[in-house]
């Protein structure tokens, strides 16, 4: 499915180190600081500032735009919540995949009662435009009370260990929590993880699945995918 490409009028630095700052700091724990040390290192000289810039202008939109060119979400989704650190207190962040491991969606709440349940099945609902055929929880009773309420047709399976895939899924955002030494705002968490949560899996295929070739090679189409989505294609088709 193919998409517009993001604007770049009135920047300064080309398609190509924008495009390629924001995938560092998206793919690996990385500070600002330090992807403008890794560009200098390449002759690039911008600050870490513009680098931040970029990272909150495009970093959605290219999210957005993988996100776009996924197949179908599966049919059965697990759900989960866990604590993330927000100006020095736990809240609590809402996470959703499909069988396969695909993240469906994320949401940051100070809450996870029976409203912020519901809340988060039906934003997961329009943003995913279907419904499962089965969702797999823990034992959170506030799961069981939304699920009754928006998805009832849904057959609902409450167990704590069929819901690993959900729990291994939260593993690159505490990497990154520990990186950045928590968030400073719940709006920033959610802005940084919803981002980071469509950048960062479209790099991360399931390596012990493959073999070192099939691997590079799947490798290689993603990098097609990421130069398409950002424009850096586009351009390098023109000159």
């Amino acid at each position: 499915m193919g998409s517009a490409s993001p604007s770049y009028r009135c920047h300064r630095y080309p398609v190509e180190v924008i495009s390629h700052c924001v995938w560092l700091y998206f793919r690996f724990p990385l500070s600002f600081r330090e992807v403008e040390e890794l560009v200098l290192e390449r002759g690039v000289v911008v600050s870490y500032e513009s680098i931040r810039r970029w990272c909150l202008k495009f970093g959605q939109a290219y999210a957005n735009a993988l996100r776009r060119r996924r197949s179908r979400p599966g049919d059965k989704w697990h759900l989960d919540e866990v604590f993330i650190t927000i100006n020095g207190r736990s809240q609590y962040l809402w996470r959703a995949v499909d069988q396969d491991g695909d993240v469906l969606d994320i949401l940051v709440q100070n809450r996870r009662d029976k409203a912020a349940a519901r809340r988060f099945f039906r934003r997961l609902m329009k943003t995913a435009r279907t419904v499962p055929r089965v969702v797999v929880t823990d034992k959170l009773r506030s799961y069981g009370a939304a699920h009754r309420e928006v998805m009832p047709s849904v057959e609902h399976r409450s167990h704590r260990a069929l819901n690993n895939r959900a729990e291994n899924s939260h593993q690159p955002t505490w990497q990154r929590e520990r990186a950045m030494k928590g968030f400073r705002s719940a709006g920033g968490a959610q802005r940084f993880l919803s981002a980071f949560s469509g950048i960062s899996p479209h790099f991360r295929p399931r390596r012990h699945l493959m073999t070192a070739p099939g691997y590079r090679t799947e490798m290689t189409i993603r990098f097609i995918v990421w130069d398409q989505v950002t424009g850096t294609a586009a351009l390098s088709t023109t000159t």
